[in-house]
């Protein structure tokens, strides 16, 4: 997985930035996507830079339908 993401190294290499909330700026400006991870910091995936869309996996499709038959009354 280390290599799905920039490192720290390269992010400040691409952003000239070592705070975070500076490296955020200019990622920004640049329009790159990015996530803000728990801790604050940006992250970057590879595929961004590469201009290529990320392999994220998507939400999975619900298996089931409701049942929407009206239940017989009981008389």
């Amino acid at each position: 997985m280390s290599n799905m993401f920039l490192t720290q190294d390269e992010l400040v290499a691409l952003t000239g930035r070592k705070i975070k909330s500076k490296q955020i700026e200019v990622l920004r400006r640049m329009g790159l996507p990015f996530w803000v991870n728990a801790v604050g910091k940006p992250v970057v995936s590879v595929a961004a830079i590469e201009g290529r869309k990320a392999d994220i996996p998507k939400k999975p499709e619900p298996t089931w339908e409701p049942n929407w038959d009206p239940v017989p009354r009981k008389e």
